[in-house]
């Protein structure tokens, strides 16, 4: 039974670091080029986390690099006008970190191309962050392996804002997020550099994947909450400062109908969600953000962890019927979808 958020509960503010991105998509379906149009959004993994749970009603604050032109103005622009706090933003010379996203269709899937070599945020050296001011008055950082990925100065900063948020006593939410397009030739790095943070976080967003790549495993039970169980037992014993590990899990019929569910297992137990059935996908891009959103706004409001598992699956389904990156959908939305509220027209 899903537990409402605690009304007058202390205001977090929370810290993310990453890397600001344009996407760029043709309209519909279509294929890129096919017609001389592209829509725009701006996003990027920390980004719509930190839009979503300011929409959501918490105090974000966004720690990136940008151009200083238009581009970047505006993408700055974007996430202020969703309530995140963008005066740590830097602005220097250089190009936006750019994705085209190709969209698919029933049995065509989605293709995301990457133009974000030697942007402004990959080019920012690791010392130019000074974590202790950017860190002040913050009780929670979040950040992902996307950072590790982009090279060795971004790899360095996420690894500086992580030991300066422990030694500040923030607490520490990382997405694992491996994407071995972004990794490239660094690839073999990866597992001890997200090991590395992984070790200093107490919330980790990751499947049974990710935590075999960083530890050295394999899982090879049948089914996915077997392998979550596995691989969230091997997690919580390497690391000692973890408390959680989440996760989504896809059966996917095509592109456009899927099912998912949500898994969470602390020290004492594991929750697993009833699989939602989606049809009809506008946009699943950010799902996994919506989740982290939508987990943290539970854990943040002191929902029991079974709540707050739920209302992070409700965000992480009502994401895919929102264009863009970003769950630009309230609390009231999840709830509703929780409580089963049906579909007529709300007037």
């Amino acid at each position: 039974m899903h537990n409402e958020p605690r009304k007058n509960t202390p205001r977090i503010r929370i810290a993310f670091f990453g890397e600001l991105l344009m996407r760029l998509s043709p309209p519909g379906n279509e294929l890129p080029f096919q017609s001389p149009r592209f829509d725009v959004h701006f996003g990027g993994a920390e980004a719509n986390v930190a839009a979503s749970l300011a929409i959501l009603g918490h105090d974000s604050a966004m720690i990136s690099a940008l151009p200083d032109n238009a581009l970047g103005r505006a993408c700055a622009g974007e996430l202020h006008r969703h309530g995140v706090d963008t005066s740590s933003l830097r602005y220097t010379g250089g190009r936006m970190g750019i994705y085209f996203l190709s969209p698919g269709a029933m049995h065509r899937p989605s293709e995301v191309l990457y133009d974000r070599a030697n942007s402004v945020f990959a080019c920012t050296s690791a010392d130019s962050y000074d974590w202790p001011r950017l860190l002040t008055g913050a009780q929670w950082l979040h950040l992902s392996g996307i950072n590790l990925a982009l090279g060795e100065s971004t790899a360095q900063a996420a690894l500086n804002a992580v030991r300066a948020a422990r030694a500040a006593g923030l607490s520490v939410s990382f997405d694992c997020n491996y994407r071995s397009k972004l990794w490239g030739s660094r690839s073999p790095q990866a597992p001890a550099l997200i090991r590395d943070v992984a070790g200093q976080a107490d919330l980790i967003f990751g499947n049974d994947r990710d935590i075999a790549l960083m530890l050295g495993l394999e899982f090879t039970h049948t089914n996915a909450p077997e392998r979550f169980r596995a691989a969230a037992e091997a997690a919580l014993d390497a690391w000692p400062r973890l408390r959680r590990l989440a996760a989504t899990e896809r059966h996917l019929r095509n592109v456009d109908d899927q099912d998912i569910f949500g898994m969470m297992a602390t020290r004492e137990r594991l929750w697993i969600t009833k699989p939602h059935t989606l049809t009809h996908i506008v946009d699943r891009i950010g799902g996994g953000d919506a989740f982290a959103a939508g987990l943290l706004h539970g854990l943040f409001q002191q929902m029991t962890d079974e709540a707050a598992l739920e209302f992070a699956m409700a965000a992480a389904c009502l994401k895919h019927s929102v264009p863009g990156d970003v769950n630009l959908l309230r609390e009231s939305d999840m709830l509703s979808f929780l409580a089963q509220d049906g579909f007529e027209v709300k007037r």
